[in-house]
């Protein structure tokens, strides 16, 4: 703290990615990152938050376990102003999670004097490192790459589907207002298109990117 008032907290969520990913998925990126930004700049790091706002329609997939968006909401709140209490003036909310809700949660999360800057790994733009997909999709060709690139002992290639979607479905999925079409597995997009190699090219993009627009800036003054 006396190097600078900043503190990382990943988000994650325990949620369904099809059978070929665990469902700790979202968490295991989103806190493989924040121990990397915290090596390279020397930013704490807190424990990480393993559940998240996940999908109405996700939620009956066995072993998924959700919070509503007011619980995650408060529970951030009450988290940061504690720390606020003991000294940090900026903190670095980053998720590997797109759904809505679970956005929103986090986006909306109130400090007394400390800055608040929340970081969605996925707005970074990776469409020129896939092969099938314009953008991240659930369970797809990036999330699948990004894990077999971080921890390939738990992808399950053989078990990977393809099942594509369109933009406006993908959109009204996000927000809740879809449910997991029948016909896929649980994953959209084209995970058996997924290598470690787009992986690393993936997670180097991204945590380059995050690491010059968030952590080169000057950190909140104490």
């Amino acid at each position: 703290m006396a190097a600078g008032p900043r503190l990382i907290i990943p988000v994650g969520a325990c949620e369904q990615h099809g059978p070929h990913l665990p469902i700790g998925c979202a968490t295991i990126i989103a806190e493989r990152l924040a121990d990397d930004l915290s090596a390279t700049t020397g930013v704490l790091r807190a424990p990480t938050v393993e559940y998240g706002v996940n999908t109405p329609e996700e939620r009956d997939f066995p072993g998924n376990a959700s919070m509503r968006k007011k619980t995650l909401h408060r529970m951030l709140n009450d988290l940061l102003a504690s720390w606020e209490r003991s000294g940090f003036r900026e903190f670095i909310l980053l998720t590997a999670h797109d759904y809505d809700a679970h956005q929103e949660a986090i986006d909306t999360v109130i400090t007394q004097v400390a800055r608040v800057r929340v970081v969605d790994i996925y707005a970074v733009r990776i469409d020129d490192l896939l092969e099938g997909q314009e953008e991240h999709m659930h369970g797809g060709e990036a999330d699948t790459s990004l894990m077999l690139y971080l921890a390939p002992e738990l992808v399950h290639m053989e078990w990977a589907q393809d099942y594509m979607m369109s933009r406006e479905s993908l959109r009204r999925y996000r927000r809740g207002q879809l449910r997991v079409p029948k016909g896929s597995a649980g994953s959209i997009g084209r995970p058996t298109l997924a290598t470690a190699e787009k992986g690393r090219a993936i997670y180097e993009r991204i945590r380059q990117r995050i690491r010059e627009r968030i952590f080169l800036a000057p950190a909140a003054d104490a």
